[in-house]
C-alpha cells in the first residue's frame, strides 16, 4: 500500500534535511488530527441541497488536501473506480459536444459534476478502506445524525407546528433540505439499516436508541409520499433482517428477531392506521399509492418515454449530450439512469457507468460470503446499495450525492475487509 503523503524529503546525502521534515511532519500530524472531524461536516452538508452547488462540492475541497497530508491509503483493490472514472471521462466530454439545443457549457458542467462525484466516492473508498469500522462508524454518526435532524424537520413542517413550513414541503410532499422529496426519501434509508442492524442484534439502551432513530427515519420516509422510496425501504428492512438472521445471530438472537419483528410490524400497522385517519394524508397517500398514474401511463409516460430513449441512444453511440432529451419529441425526461447515461455520455461512457455498478454489485457480495466481522458494515450497506441501483431505472440518481458516497462505502469495506480492529472482538463492538 503506497500513501498519498507522508514521505520526507532527504538530502543529496540521503540523510534528512533539517527543516522540511519538521514542517511536513506537522503538517501531517494536524491533517490527521482534523481530517476525521472534516469528513464529519462533509457528510452533514450532504443532508443540504437546496442549491447548486451545494455545501457537499464546497466541504469535499477541504476533504481532498487534508485527506492527502494525512496520508490516507491509495489502495489497490479500490483502483478500479478510478480506472472506470479515466476511461469514463473522454467519452462523457465527447457528449458534451453532442449537444443542439442547449450549450456546450451547459453539458461540460453536467460532466464535470459527475466526474466530481465519480471521485468522491474514489476517496471515501480509500479513506475508510485504511480502517473500516472506524471511518465507516464516523461517516455513519455524521449521517444519522443529519438524517434524523432533517427528518423532525420534514415531520414537523408536513404537520404545520413550524413557521415556513412551505420551504420544506413540494406539492404537499416533504422534501426537507432537498429539492425534491425522491430524493430525501432514499437519503434517510442508508443510516435507517444501519439504525435497524442494532436495533435487531443489541441490547439495552442502545437497541432502544436505535429504535427509536428507526422509527423517525421511516416516518420521514412515509411523508416524502416517494413510491420509490417506500419500495426500496421495504426491501431494504426485508435484506437487513433475513442477512442477519441467517448469516449474523445465534438462536437466542433469532429468537429475540422474531419477536421485534412482530412488534415493530404491529406498531408500524398502528402508525399507519393512525397517520390515514388524517384525511389530507389519506388522500395523499391513495394517490401515491396507484401503480395507475398518468405520469406512467399513455404515449408520453414514463416507461414510454424510456423506450423512446432507448431506441434514440441506440442510434448514436456518441450520446445526444446531457439534457438533450427534452428537446425532442418528449419534453419530459425519461426517468431512467441507466438510459439516461447512454444518450448524455454516449455506448462507451454508459458501458463505465453500467460496470461501475456491475462492479460493486461484485465487490459487495463477495463480501458478503466472507465471515468477518466487517460483515456487519457491508449488510446494510448492500441492502441499500441493490434496491437502489433497482430504482435507478426509474428515476435519475446520476447526480445523488449519496449514490456515490454509498459506492465508495462499499468499495472501501471490500477493500479493508481483512482488516479488524480490537473493539470488534465483541459484537457489540462490531455495530455502528
Amino acid at each position: 500500500m503506497s500513501t498519498l503523503a507522508g514521505k520526507q524529503g532527504v538530502g543529496s546525502t540521503g540523510s534528512p534535511s533539517p527543516a522540511q521534515p519538521v514542517y511536513a511532519s506537522k503538517l501531517h500530524l494536524l491533517a490527521k488530527a482534523w481530517l476525521a472531524p472534516v469528513v464529519a461536516v462533509w457528510i452533514v452538508s450532504g443532508g443540504f441541497v437546496l442549491f447548486e452547488p451545494s455545501p457537499y462540492e464546497l466541504v469535499f475541497l477541504l476533504v481532498l488536501p487534508l485527506a492527502y497530508l494525512a496520508g490516507i491509503g491509495i489502495h489497490r483493490k479500490t483502483l478500479g473506480i478510478f480506472q472506470l472514472m479515466v476511461l469514463f471521462i473522454p467519452f462523457a466530454l465527447i457528449g458534451a459536444f453532442q449537444v443542439r439545443f442547449s450549450t456546450t457549457i451547459s453539458g461540460m458542467i453536467y460532466v464535470i459534476v459527475t466526474v466530481f462525484l465519480w471521485f468522491t466516492a474514489y476517496v471515501a473508498a480509500n479513506y475508510i478502506a485504511d480502517n473500516p469500522q472506524k471511518r465507516l462508524g464516523g461517516i455513519m454518526n455524521a449521517y444519522t445524525g443529519v438524517a434524523v435532524f432533517i427528518s423532525v424537520i420534514g415531520i414537523l413542517a408536513y404537520l404545520g407546528i413550524i413557521p415556513g413550513s412551505e420551504i420544506f414541503l413540494r406539492y404537499d410532499r416533504v422534501k426537507a433540505t432537498f429539492q425534491d422529496p425522491n430524493v430525501f426519501g432514499p437519503f434517510l434509508i442508508i443510516p435507517a439499516a444501519f439504525a435497524l442492524q442494532r436495533m435487531l442484534l443489541d441490547k439495552g439502551k442502545r437497541a432502544l436508541v436505535a429504535g427509536a432513530i428507526f422509527g423517525i427515519l421511516l416516518i420521514g420516509v412515509f411523508v416524502s409520499f416517494s413510491r420509490a422510496a417506500w419500495g426500496y425501504m421495504i426491501f431494504t428492512t426485508g435484506f437487513v433482517f433475513i442477512a442477519c438472521f441467517i448469516l449474523e445471530a445465534n438462536n437466542k438472537e433469532r429468537s429475540r428477531m422474531i419477536g421485534i419483528m412482530l412488534v415493530g410490524l404491529a406498531l408500524a400497522v398502528v402508525a399507519l392506521i393512525g397517520l390515514l385517519s388524517i384525511e389530507s394524508v389519506r388522500e395523499l397517500f391513495l394517490q401515491r399509492f396507484s401503480l395507475n398514474q398518468t405520469y406512467d401511463s399513455g404515449s408520453t409516460g414514463r416507461f414510454a418515454r424510456q423506450a423512446y430513449a432507448f431506441e434514440l441512444a441506440l442510434s448514436n453511440p456518441f450520446g445526444i449530450g446531457p439534457s438533450e432529451f427534452s428537446y425532442l419529441r418528449v419534453t419530459e425526461a425519461p426517468h431512467n439512469t441507466y438510459v439516461k447515461v447512454l444518450l448524455a455520455y454516449g455506448w462507451i461512457g454508459g458501458l463505465a457507468y453500467f460496470s461501475l455498478v456491475w462492479m460493486t454489485f461484485k465487490h459487495g457480495f463477495a463480501a458478503l460470503k466472507k465471515a468477518s466481522p466487517n460483515r456487519l458494515l457491508m449488510i446494510p450497506l448492500m441492502a441499500n446499495f441493490i434496491p437502489l441501483a433497482l430504482e435507478s431505472a426509474i428515476i435519475d440518481t446520476d447526480h445523488w450525492r449519496h449514490f456515490f458516497l454509498l459506492v465508495g462505502m462499499i468499495w472501501g469495506v471490500a477493500a479493508g475487509y481483512e482488516r479488524v480492529n480490537d473493539a470488534q472482538a465483541t459484537r457489540r463492538g462490531r455495530l455502528i
